[in-house]
């Protein structure tokens, strides 16, 4: 029978898995960690339960279609967010983040004063440049010709002066939005692929189409279903899982992949899929082979702190998704990517299940995933930058919310770049590979296949296209196009 080696249980790895099985491969799946997901875990703790990585559900689609591709009877359940994300701003303005683009408009205006038509025109400049690129990035590798041969795609060429390419992120919104509040609001989908809104190109302001248009959602039992249903849909395909067993080499001879060296094990393969960051793959599993340096040198994404917070109350003002926006935007971000440092007033992330999963806090309490931005780990005081930065975050929610945060927290875990780049082998700790910080990197990251090592893959969210749960089922999905039916008896 023909084999598939997949290296990585992320969510990547496990999509791929599930294609390849329906495809009539014996798929083994090998992950150095005891349970599979990679980023996408939970921490369970004196009563709290935490979504410990990606907290932002947006197209469903793409489990649907891995449920269909399967066959399989297991439910995945999920509901639509009315309310996307509630803003906050340091002068006391609110703004609700309603999942609707004219609802929206028109809480925008209500709280900023700007004109709800900008606030419109913006929002249909997001439709347009998903709608003319997403059929090509987001199912297609950019790095074969045969993806441009189509009228489609040529329209799509055409209209490139039109999709912000060659502009930044903030000068677009600036352009169109000409409201600082709105500015930074939009300024902030920058980090959805941690990259810096003052150098990413504008074309990736198609990211707002997603959550204001197509929509954001909760999956029933939080985000740590998605690991848990990919999971159960792989045993069900009779997929492998071999856990703890850290892979130590790809396995190429004569320019083909044959399979992986583990610990314990040679194993062969017609294929191998590889869901590990590219930096490490390349350096640690292939060193003899020569690897693509000018992508593995360039400007990594950014990382994150994360404070796990059990919090002994209730606070009626937040909702699932809340940000609590910084004074100085683009000084935060100057700290994070020219200083590799946390910047005094960083923006602030809190993310509360329990206000959608009750059962995920005890009662009259809720469970803070309280995030910030983190440059990426080069060897910097993090046990100093974490102090630092918690007394700061504290200082700021209380005075935002009225109430002193740090007498209500009664449980506590920590998640730095360190522990992030050790326990899902992210190189430095980056949360999403390369940063988008200019139109090649943006756009031509690490191709979904290996040019020079036939029967070599790649699928995650270091390479094409892009990092967060919607790409990475992306980058499965692109892999699978690549991959003919398996050769059976």
């Amino acid at each position: 029978m023909s084999r598939a080696i997949v290296i990585g249980a992320g969510i990547g790895g496990m999509a791929s898995a599930i294609r390849m099985a329906a495809k009539g491969y014996e798929v083994h799946i090998y992950e150095s960690n005891t349970y599979p997901g990679g980023k996408l875990t939970e921490i369970k703790k004196e009563g709290f339960r935490f979504d410990a990585g990606p907290s932002l559900f947006t197209m469903p689609e793409l489990i649907e279609e891995l449920r269909s591709i399967s066959g399989t009877n297991h439910d995945f359940n999920y509901k639509k967010l009315d309310e996307v994300c509630r803003y906050f701003y340091q002068d006391g303005t609110v703004i609700q983040g309603w999942n609707d683009a004219v609802r929206f408009s028109k809480e925008a205006a209500r709280a900023t004063g700007i004109d709800q038509r900008k606030v419109v025109r913006h929002l249909n400049k997001s439709r347009l440049i998903y709608e003319s690129t997403a059929h090509l990035f987001l199912e297609k590798s950019l790095h074969k010709i045969k993806s441009y041969l189509s009228f489609r795609t040529a329209l799509s060429m055409f209209k490139l002066p039109l999709l912000n390419i060659f502009t930044t992120m903030n000068r677009a919104n600036e352009k169109a939005l000409a409201n600082d509040k709105m500015i930074q609001l939009f300024n902030r989908y920058a980090t959805y692929n941690g990259s810096d809104p003052y150098r990413a190109p504008g074309i990736l302001n198609i990211i707002p189409h997603l959550e204001f248009s197509k929509g954001a959602f909760f999956p029933e039992g939080g985000m740590h279903s998605i690991t848990n249903f990919l999971y159960l849909v792989c045993l069900e395909q009779k997929v492998t899982f071999h856990f703890k067993e850290k892979v130590g080499q790809i396995i190429v001879e004569n320019g083909r992949a044959l399979g992986i060296q583990t610990v314990s094990a040679k194993v062969t393969a017609d294929l191998v899929i590889c869901n590990m960051d590219v930096v490490p793959a390349y350096r640690k599993l292939m060193p003899v082979e020569k690897a693509p340096g000018k992508i593995l040198e360039q400007e990594r994404s950014s990382s994150a702190l994360i404070f796990y917070w059990g919090i002994k109350a209730t606070f009626e003002e937040l909702i699932l998704h809340n940000i609590f926006f910084t004074e100085d935007y683009k000084k935060e971000f100057e700290y994070l990517f020219s200083k590799n440092e946390i910047y005094s007033d960083p923006t602030v992330y809190i993310n509360i299940s329990s206000k959608e999963k009750s059962d995920d806090a005890k009662e009259g309490m809720e469970n803070w995933f309280v995030m910030i931005n983190a440059p990426r780990n080069i060897g910097q005081d993090w046990d100093s930058l974490i102090l630092d930065a918690r007394k700061n975050i504290i200082e700021k929610l209380s005075r935002s919310l009225g109430r002193d945060i740090a007498s209500l927290i009664v449980t506590e875990e920590v998640l730095d770049p360190r522990s992030i780049e050790s326990k899902t082998q992210s190189y430095q700790g980056s949360l999403y590979g390369t940063a988008s910080n200019n139109k090649m990197a943006a756009f031509f990251r690490h191709p979904n296949f290996s040019r020079r090592i036939k029967g070599l893959y790649f699928c995650g969210g270091s390479v094409h296209p892009g990092g967060g749960i919607p790409l990475a089922l992306s980058s499965a999905k692109i892999v699978d196009s690549m991959i003919k039916p398996a050769l059976n008896d």
